[in-house]
């Protein structure tokens, strides 16, 4: 994975010392991860509500619950990872708790109830966009089967590359077991932007637009039993975050210095036009 240099370049700008650009990245990563799930919410929407508390007219109020409670989900994901906390079965529970919080349900079959709210595992079978899912059964094997390889391999990624592709591959892992009756896509990637974060590496976005895409990209790598193909799409949403923020940043930059030598000719006009 050639993707160093442009990871590089984006830290050789430091954005990450702009007043609120972790903060309003962190509300785009919300606002297309609750989007590919179904919120209606436009990414203004989600600002508004997450700053002010702005719940947006018209607009389902559960999609609204969803957001928020994607955003505190986010936010206890990336202390953890700051604070290089270990993965463990409890701790993705707790992800998924948070994110079903306002949302969860409670699932009652002949086997008990299970409290999404909780973050408490399925105990049923499930199938999704035409996919079927390990059975419930084996649902904790794997889990810890997967818990003890990303604690493993966290200790021994050394490069960015490297590093960047354990973080899809517990997306895919985690999201392809499917633990959980409901969340399991936010859940997964926000595991995926814990290890990112733990890394200190620039947090993905999956935008909610390639939301097809994405899908299918998780289809084809199960199906085919190839996970590069979701690596590669992965990677294409990672350069095109990566490179609309450097874009973004050179452009504004450019425009400031264009501005500023109009102030110093004192051209008698607003000193953005």
């Amino acid at each position: 994975m050639d993707i160093e240099p442009i990871i590089q370049e984006y830290r050789s700008l430091r954005l990450h010392e702009v007043l609120d650009h972790d903060r309003f990245n962190q509300y785009a990563i919300v606002h297309h991860s609750s989007g590919i799930e179904g919120s209606t919410l436009t990414e203004n929407e989600t600002r508004l509500l997450l700053e002010e508390g702005v719940t947006p007219k018209g607009k389902p109020l559960e999609h609204s619950l969803m957001v928020k409670d994607h955003f505190a989900a986010l936010q206890f994901t990336l202390a953890a990872a700051r604070n290089k906390e270990p993965i463990t079965i409890g701790f993705i529970q707790s992800i998924a708790a948070r994110v079903m919080h306002s949302t969860g349900s409670i699932y009652e079959n002949v086997l008990g109830r299970m409290d999404a709210t909780k973050g408490e595992f399925r105990n049923e079978n499930v199938s999704a966009g035409g996919s079927y899912f390990i059975g419930y059964d084996k649902v904790v094997r794997y889990v810890e089967r997967l818990v003890e390889d990303l604690n493993a391999e966290l200790a021994q990624a050394q490069t960015m590359g490297s590093q960047l592709l354990l973080s899809f591959r517990a997306h895919f892992d985690l999201v392809s077991i499917h633990p959980f009756f409901d969340g399991n896509g936010r859940t997964s990637r926000l595991l995926m932007n814990y290890i990112q974060e733990y890394f200190q590496s620039p947090l993905a976005i999956v935008y909610q637009e390639y939301k097809n895409d994405y899908f299918d990209a998780l289809a084809a790598a199960r199906k085919t039993e190839k996970i590069q193909v979701f690596y590669d799409f992965m990677e294409g949403q990672y350069r095109k975050f990566l490179q609309s923020e450097i874009d973004q940043y050179r452009n504004d930059f450019s425009r400031e210095l264009t501005d500023k030598e109009k102030e110093i000719r004192g051209s008698g006009g607003s000193i953005f036009f």
